[in-house]
């Protein structure tokens, strides 16, 4: 396990049937149309989301449900998503869209805008996840699976370093991991990893640095905010994480799954990653060689815990959708209470539905509810902008860029404000 004294250690991350209403202005038809609806989502690494459409399937024959299944990346779902709206097509009736899409599909009329009293258990949500449904007070989309930024660690390694408590500041995890090198056990890990790969992950671990080094990407007046010795310091925890080793080389390849295989195969002593992996973590089907060996805690941050990014999927209708009155149904009964367990159950996704949380029954299969809970509350929303593909494209390229050695961080972070200042306008 590679570490070097002088360096602390990151813990970052790293988504009405109408004439449409073009910056949240005209009206808003009816979600008219009653018949079978198609569900466009990315690939579903947890393997339950066709369970949850056979549950409706089966209730309502004559509307049923096909899944239209994208890639699993992020970015390669949402230009999917932009090509099918481009051409005003019907293939796609409800949308699975990351939480930071809403601006630019709303915005471009792309998806339809929903009455809230059309969605009777929202005021039952998460107040947060209910926000990033909506563009300019109005509501585009249901959320429906949430999702806060984890501390994912090896406890039984801990444990026999005479670790008893996960850490809370980069710098006691750094501590930790010089602790557990001096283990037989621990030959060959690394320290830690994120998802550094140059996609929508890179988005989310670099805004996590620079939140939980005190910084913004994005002001509180909407203003880019990344030329700042607070977006230096998170970013540098990065590059210097690459520079010494504490961070593995391949991890500039780590997506959410490669990062999550290498925890399981027993490579990384710290992981950071969203709550599916608890699941796939925990199988006991040979799959994962750290079952009953690892676990969860809030992000480390500078002083104390970190920030992480506010994660999850909205379920959008597309504008030129068919059978609208079926899709505004189906996505109530997917954000209803008894679906969204059914879904924690099998999958360990977070769900929306703020009363799960509180759950004695779910806390006691999934202790890790708690933090994730505190991750939520505690989260920053990526930037809420029209032009979001600009945005977070020209975030990535910085990052990685950054992580790669090929710009230093100064010069990256000085560029970034310039572009960022270029694609958000008020």
């Amino acid at each position: 396990m590679a570490v070097v004294s002088s360096f602390a250690l990151l813990a970052t991350a790293c988504g009405s049937g109408d004439n449409g209403s073009s910056g949240g202005g005209s009206s808003t038809g009816a979600l008219e149309g009653r018949g079978p609806i198609t569900l466009a989502s990315g690939k579903d690494t947890s393997g339950n989301l066709q369970n949850q459409l056979n549950a409706w399937n089966s209730a309502h024959p004559n509307e049923k449900v096909e899944l239209k299944e994208l890639p699993e990346d992020a970015d390669a779902q949402r230009q999917q998503m932009v090509q099918n709206a481009q051409a005003q097509s019907d293939a796609y009736s409800v949308l699975v869209m990351d939480v930071v899409w809403t601006s630019e599909f709303a915005a471009n009329q792309w998806i339809s805008e929903i009455p809230q009293d059309k969605v009777p258990d929202l005021g039952k949500l998460i107040p947060a996840t209910v926000e990033t449904a909506k563009y300019r007070d109005k509501l585009y989309g249901v959320p429906i699976t949430s999702d806060g930024g984890l501390l994912y660690y090896r406890n039984d390694l801990l444990a026999k370093a005479g670790v008893n408590a996960a850490p809370k500041t980069w710098d006691e995890m750094l501590a930790d991991c010089q602790k557990v090198a001096a283990l037989p056990e621990a030959k060959g890990m690394s320290c830690y990893s994120g998802q550094f790969e140059k996609y929508e992950g890179l988005t989310v671990n670099f805004s996590e640095a620079v939140n939980s080094a005190g910084g913004q990407v994005v002001d509180k007046d909407g203003k880019p905010n990344v030329n700042t010795p607070e977006a230096k310091a998170g970013l540098e925890e990065l590059v210097n994480g690459f520079k010494v080793g504490a961070i593995p080389k391949a991890a500039i390849t780590y997506k959410e799954e490669e990062s999550r295989r290498a925890f399981q195969e027993g490579k990384l002593l710290f992981l950071r990653n969203w709550p599916y992996v608890y699941s796939k973590a925990s199988a006991t089907d040979g799959s994962s060689k750290i079952a009953g060996k690892f676990g969860v805690a809030p992000l480390p941050g500078k002083t104390g815990p970190g920030v992480s990014s506010l994660g999850g999927h909205d379920y959008a209708i597309s504008k030129f959708a068919k059978n609208k009155a079926t899709a505004i149904d189906f996505i109530n009964f997917m954000a209803s209470e008894a679906r969204q367990k059914a879904n924690i159950e099998k999958t360990s996704q977070a769900p929306t539905w703020a009363s799960l949380y509180d759950d004695p029954t779910l806390n006691k299969q999934f202790p890790y509810l708690a933090p994730l809970k505190a991750s939520i509350l505690n989260a920053q929303p990526r930037p809420r902008v029209v032009k979001y593909g600009d945005v977070t494209a020209a975030i990535q390229q910085a990052a990685y860029d950054a992580l790669s050695q090929k710009t230093p961080p100064d010069k990256a972070l000085a560029d970034l404000q310039t572009k960022l200042q270029s694609l958000i306008t008020q």
